[in-house]
């Protein structure tokens, strides 16, 4: 009875070491399998052209009366509107700014260190911008604004910005090209290690990026977005992580 109970008790423990085993080993199986993925970065870059321009410049008058210095900048408001249109830019591209109206005072200081102000007059600016898309034409026409000077505006030109109006439909197309480009890259490695890619588990878009065609701007953290260029270079990077057999 003892012999048996003996024999009872051998089996029990060994059984119980081989499930210990089982569910140890398959535990590392398990284990291995999440860590079996694989990193990759996918980059896509293009190079554009901008097809929106945006033009501003500033004018402003001054005098000592109000009703004088606004009537001095509806003239100039005027003779640069017929400047726009006669360059052949349509008035609904042309946008003139709300008034800014700024008193100006002239400082005189007495022997005693001492500041007296006095009243120097008005000072009235307003803004006229240009959106368009024929973008060669607009940087032709801020060259020429010369010719404005001449009439005696004091006109201050600045540099044209660019932009470009097919921006979202870009990105999506270089998402996709980062992806495709991140997959090939996962699967060379992963043929090389004697593996196979598996199923896609996580990916991450990377910043999107546009910069001055072949120039040293440096990219930022948060992305950089150049205006000042018209021709520019457009780059995303997107993280991807594959399974892998």
């Amino acid at each position: 009875m003892s012999s048996n109970k003996s024999i009872i008790s051998v089996s029990i423990v060994a059984v119980s070491i081989i499930l210990s085993v089982f569910i140890l080993s398959n535990a590392f199986v398990n284990r291995n399998k999440t860590d079996n993925t694989i990193s990759v970065t996918g980059l896509s870059e293009r190079s554009f052209e901008s097809d929106l321009i945006v033009w501003r410049s500033n004018y402003s008058v001054k005098n000592s009366r109000l009703t004088d210095a606004y009537a001095g900048l509806k003239n100039q408001t005027a003779k640069i509107a017929d400047f726009l249109s006669k360059k052949g830019i349509e008035s609904k591209d042309i946008t003139f700014s709300a008034v800014d109206i700024t008193k100006d005072y002239q400082y005189i200081y007495n022997q005693n260190g001492t500041s007296q102000s006095i009243f120097d007059g008005y000072t009235l600016t307003q803004t006229v911008s240009i959106s368009s898309t024929q973008v060669t034409k607009i940087e032709t026409i801020s060259r020429e604004i010369t010719e404005l000077i001449n009439q005696g505006i004091e006109i201050n030109s600045m540099p044209p910005q660019y932009y470009y109006t097919k921006l979202a439909d870009l990105k999506i197309a270089m998402l996709a090209e980062a992806t495709e480009d991140g997959k090939l890259r996962a699967t060379t490695i992963a043929e090389n290690g004697g593996a196979r890619l598996g199923n896609l588990k996580n990916s991450t878009m990377g910043v999107f990026q546009i910069v001055a065609l072949n120039s040293s701007e440096e990219y930022s953290w948060g992305g950089s977005f150049n205006t000042s260029s018209k021709y520019k270079t457009a780059t995303v990077t997107v993280r991807l992580q594959y399974n892998i057999k």
